[in-house]
């Protein structure tokens, strides 16, 4: 029981949780989001129903579905990259850990030197 105690418990496990809950309320704003932009295009290009895809059927083929789900991965993409991604790297850039350099023994040292004199030739 205990450790099963100190699994629940553990940081990692918690910080799983809490990102599971943040991604679901961001899910929920990026749908929205993106239920909004399909909406807006599609009175941009004169139809009345939110479903671009109707503007476009295919020998009665109705290809609203894939079209309206091609333009919502497109638009979550973007909001994802932009919104997320490109700013933790930015962050991650400016006051990210930098990595120490490896302390080289004076084997490797020598080795390096020997192949730089080798390639110099």
């Amino acid at each position: 029981m205990k450790g099963f105690k100190e699994f629940l418990l553990r940081g990692n496990l918690i910080d799983l949780a809490v990102a599971f809950i943040m991604a679901t309320a961001f899910g929920a704003v990026v749908t929205a989001f993106t239920e909004l932009v399909v909406a807006l295009i599609a009175f941009a290009l004169g139809g009345a129903t939110p479903e671009v895809g109707r503007i476009l059927v295919l020998n009665s083929v109705d290809i609203a579905p894939f079209i309206n789900a091609v333009i919502s991965f497109v638009i979550m993409a973007a909001v994802v990259y932009f919104g997320i991604v490109k700013p933790y790297q930015m962050f991650q850039d400016r006051f990210g850990k930098k990595e120490p350099e490896e302390e080289l023994d004076d084997q490797t040292k020598l080795l390096g030197e020997i192949r730089d004199l080798l390639a110099g030739r």
